[in-house]
């Protein structure tokens, strides 16, 4: 039995208007608010200060676009962008970069490295609320493990207003 474009359409319509239509509530959702980005970008950028090292840190929303960049002066327009990008990797794939540089090592994930503003380094976290991750930080400069501890100190500085 062979079927016209026509028929199709006229079948996937009936299919459609078959399907009662529920409606669609409200989405709430809890946000970084530009206060708390900045407050999470100077105590990570504080705490690499604090070990020596000019750094640069990055803030992102839950959609992964800039809300902060701060800059140490010594620090390069290279680290901004690198702090930029592990921010990004870590909230998309809401986990550290850390922890998703291991795991696309694994071959069957490497190809999550090709994304843009991707970044495998170490040096990005999530920024949780419970399970929901609604930001992430992003540290560059000094070695993995540091940006690493430097973005979480960030995140540490406003814990209580993450609950």
């Amino acid at each position: 039995m062979s079927y016209t474009l026509k028929t199709w359409v006229g079948i996937a319509l009936a299919v459609v208007a078959s399907v009662p239509a529920t409606p669609q509530g409200l989405i709430t959702q809890r946000n970084l608010s530009l206060p708390m980005a900045k407050m999470i970008a100077e105590a990570a950028l504080a705490a690499c200060k604090s070990k020596g090292f000019n750094t640069a840190v990055a803030v992102v929303d839950r959609a992964g676009q800039v809300m902060v960049i701060l800059r140490d002066e010594q620090a390069t327009a290279q680290q901004a962008d690198m702090a930029r990008r592990k921010a990004y990797t870590a909230r998309m794939f809401r986990t550290t970069t850390l922890e998703f540089q291991k795991r696309t090592s694994d071959p069957a994930y490497a190809a999550q490295r090709d994304i843009a503003d991707i970044l495998a380094l170490g040096g990005g976290v999530p920024i949780q609320v419970g399970n929901d991750t609604i930001g992430g930080v992003g540290s560059s400069g000094s070695s993995q493990e540091t940006d690493d501890a430097c973005a979480k100190a960030g995140i540490a500085k406003v814990a209580e207003l993450l609950k």
